[in-house]
Formats: structure tokens, sequence, C-alpha cells
């Protein structure tokens, strides 16, 4: 997540530079054989084109919103995570006897969210990350699940016995919510809880598995392909024909011209379709990026720094005053 101002245009610009390369020389091509090789039947009327570009933009714009809301869903999933730890924590501490129990509660229940962050940023086939230029855009911000193993995380917060039992789960935060309940139920049968607060805490869980299974939903659940890959053939069909529309309109510009640009407006079609089409790559590789709010994206919703704020609040409310910082943002960016 961008916790800046906003992106810089010359950042948005390396961005997508590739893709002006492309619009570039593409635009050329056209122009070339319109104007070099008179091949003047080439161009096609400038309604076509509009015609096009206006249903690409109706296309472009459903799906943007559609995978914004998406990320919406995440961050509302991971508010209602932090809001209901911090009810965790405060249960834990009253509704137990014993300090120890209660600490242990609130420690695996930040291994939960630790594991559960691993877990959503493993990388899916449907994601954007392997794309050049989100791949070369991460030297400029950290990942913080990529940059220590699970394991080392996983054991600051459970015993020895617990960590092997986790790591040798297929799903490891459904495993610590295994032990929770668990755990929770040697308390009830040991007294150490009445069945009330039992209840209650049981809720709980129950309610941790939810907003886990929601997140894994938006994980493994892409935004639909079919609308995926039909935004993106109108996209390039539209910036594929955008010069040849534009060449009458350039070359009926030479009849009103005076000067050393009478005979060269043609030329300009290649600028000027270039900037049109990439207003439209631009949207769909934004929408892109933000389809999936857990892979590690510049634009993703920040769950490392969630799950962080949740372990310093909860650490907190058990008095302890040795607490981890919180994580900083690098070039304007925290996940």
């Amino acid at each position: 997540m961008h916790v800046g101002k906003s992106y810089r245009l010359s950042e948005f610009v390396v961005w997508t530079r590739r893709e002006i390369y492309i619009l570039l020389a593409w635009g050329l091509v056209p122009v070339g054989l319109y104007q070099l090789l008179g091949l003047k039947w080439l161009a096609i009327p400038w309604t076509v084109a509009g015609l096009i570009g206006t249903a690409t933009a109706f296309i472009v714009g459903f799906k943007n919103t559609q995978t914004y809301n998406r990320t919406v869903e995440a961050q509302q999933v991971w508010g209602a995570i932090l809001n209901a730890s911090r009810a965790w924590a405060v249960m834990s501490r009253d509704f137990l006897k014993n300090g120890d129990d209660a600490r242990q509660l609130v420690m695996r229940h930040i291994a939960w969210a630790t594991a559960l962050r691993y877990q959503l940023r493993k990388p899916r086939l449907w994601e954007s990350m392997h794309g050049s230029a989100n791949a070369e855009y991460q030297a400029f911000y950290s990942i913080p699940e990529r940059e220590a193993p699970l394991e080392s995380e996983l054991a600051k917060y459970l015993s020895a016995d617990e960590l092997a039992y986790v790591l040798a789960a297929k799903n490891k935060p459904t495993r610590l919510l295994g032990l929770q309940s668990r755990a929770l139920k040697a308390s009830y049968e040991s007294g150490a809880i009445p069945i009330n607060f039992f209840v209650e805490m049981e809720k709980g869980i129950k309610e941790f598995f939810d907003y886990q299974g929601k997140s894994t939903r938006i994980k493994n659940f892409p935004y639909p392909r079919q609308y995926a890959i039909i935004s993106t053939i109108f996209v390039r069909a539209f910036c594929v024909l955008l010069p040849f529309g534009l060449l009458k309109e350039f070359d009926a510009l030479n009849l009103v011209t005076t000067g050393w640009l009478r005979g060269y407006m043609i030329w300009f079609v290649v600028p000027f379709s270039a900037v049109i089409s990439w207003m439209y790559m631009a949207l769909m590789q934004v929408g892109e990026s933000t389809e999936n709010p857990f892979e590690g994206n510049a634009n993703d919703v920040p769950i490392s720094q969630i799950s962080r704020m949740m372990e310093i609040e909860m650490r907190d409310l058990l008095g302890e005053t040795d607490l981890p910082p919180l994580l900083q943002p690098k070039n304007g960016i925290i996940l």
C-alpha cells in the first residue's frame, strides 16, 4: 500500500515504459505505410476507432471497479481481524485465571495471523507479480514474508512442540486455531474458565475461521478469467486500430497548416496515438495490479503491518512493555 501523497508521474511512466515503447513503435507502422508507400487505403474511418474506444472504456471501467471492490473487501476483512484480535486479547486476559495460559492464547493467535499472511503471500499462476513491470518494481519496497522464513517467525510465539506440530500441517492457520480450541477445552475441563466464558471464546475462534475463509477465498478465486481476457483483447484491439483511424484526420490538417509543418502533420499520429493508447493500457495495468490484494504488489492490503499492529496492541493489553516497532515504509510503500 502506498502511504505517501501519491505516485509520482515519473514512477508511473517508468512502470509503464515498455508499453510506451511498443505503442510508439507501432504508431510508426501505419504512418510509414500511408505516407512513404502511399497505401492510402489503410486509413479507416475515425468513427470505427471511436466506437471501439468507447466500448473498451466501458469494459476497462467495469473491470477496474470490480478489482477495486476485491481490494476493499480484503481491507474490510483484515480490519475486522484487527478488531476481533483486540477483543480476543481482552477476553484472554480477563476470562482466564492463569496469566500464563492467557499469554499463550495471545501468542498463539499472533502466530495464527503470521501463518495466515504467509499463506496469502504465496504466488498463484494468475497473479501479476511475474510481469516484468511489477517484478522490476519490487526493488523499491520490502515484502516481509519473503525476507524471513515462516519457521523463524512462528518460533517467536510457539513452543518447540507446537511449532513442530504446526509446521507439519498443510494448512497451518487452521491447525493453529485447532490448538486454540484444544487449549480452551483444557482450561474449561480444569476449571480455569467457566462455561459461559468458554462458549464466548469458542465463538471468537469460529469468527477467526470465518475471516480466514474470506481471505483465502479472495486469494484463491481470481477475478473471472473471461472478463479479464475480453478486457485485454479489447484494449489491444483499440491500440492496434487507433493510429489507422487517425491517419485521415491528421492528413487533413495539412490543408490548414502553413510553414514547415505543412505536409508533415501525418507524423503527429505517432505521439498522439501513443498517448491515447497509453491511457487505456495504463488503466488496464492498474486494474491488473489491483486484482489480487495479497500477492505482494505495491498496492496490496498491508497485512504485514496490520499483523504487527495486532501484535503490539495485544501484547500491550497483557501489560508487556518490550514491544516490536511498527514496520516502516520503503519509498512510501508498506505491506
